[in-house]
């Protein structure tokens, strides 16, 4: 899973019948520090969510498994919106400094 924020919605006339009521947002990827990462993309909607919120996506195989129709053609889902983020130990800032610190 990784955050997101809401930064757009995406009008389509025609799509994918397996798409059908599915509303389709454009979203910014963040780090976990909620720093930009990378370039925005379209993520089909699944939580309900709108522009501004912040949101947790998946992506590739498991972005089709979270939609009603499995075998949907879609790259990013959106699966949730995200209340609130706690940083336990702000001084981790990867998992692999946790590991090559043994």
């Amino acid at each position: 899973m990784k955050l997101a924020k809401v930064i757009g919605t995406v009008v389509c006339s025609i799509k994918d019948p397996s798409l059908h009521g599915m509303k389709l947002l454009v979203i910014q990827p963040l780090t976990d520090e909620m720093q930009l990462d990378g370039d925005p993309l379209v993520a089909v909607d699944t939580a309900k969510a709108g522009p501004g919120d912040l949101v947790w996506w998946i992506l590739s195989r498991e972005a089709c498994l979270a939609l009603p129709e499995p075998f949907s053609p879609v790259d990013a889902a959106i699966t949730g919106i995200v209340d609130d983020v706690t940083m336990l130990d702000p001084g981790i800032k990867h998992r692999d400094e946790i590991f090559s610190k043994g």
